[in-house]
């Protein structure tokens, strides 16, 4: 067995935040206008997480891990969220978000099914509705420049 500290993280093949820095900051404010206007930092960071998790994106899902700690969310839904809709820990309002979460992730399989949508419907308002699946693509932008020039996290100490 290799001692995890031991073991290089993969070398970043590219900072988009030093090379293309007005897409970078553009990402990020897109992310911050989403998660101002859905005004609901729970499922904000489970949809952050959960999209995270699909994509395989290391940084997203330390860093907001990490955020929802820091805003009181109990380990044992962070725990258990890959599986949520085997657990009886998420509300029906959460698992709506994390259903058009996987959907909008997935959007080449799925194509997000009408019944998927509409019950997002009925627990979010349409502005509501909006910021959600702004922060779905917004995350899963995100993603994608992480997992593409492996950004990683910083080591924990």
């Amino acid at each position: 067995m290799t001692d995890e500290s031991t073991v290089p993280a993969p070398a970043l093949r590219i900072s988009l935040r030093d090379r293309a820095p007005e897409f970078y900051r553009s990402l990020l404010d897109a992310s911050r206008a989403a998660i101002a206007g859905l005004a609901d930092p729970v499922v904000t960071e489970l949809v952050n997480l959960r999209a995270s998790q699909i994509n395989g994106c290391a940084f997203c899902l330390d860093r907001h891990a990490s955020d929802a700690r820091a805003k009181g969310e109990q380990e044992h839904r962070l725990d258990t969220l890959a599986a949520w809709r085997e657990t009886p820990y998420f509300t029906a309002r959460e698992r709506a978000a994390l259903a058009l979460t996987e959907s909008v992730t997935l959007v080449a399989e799925t194509r997000v099914p009408n019944a998927v949508f509409d019950e997002a419907a009925k627990h979010f308002s349409e502005a509501e509705l909006a910021h959600l699946i702004a922060l779905i693509c917004a995350i899963n932008a995100l993603n994608r420049v992480g997992v593409t020039s492996r950004l990683t996290p910083a080591p924990k100490r």
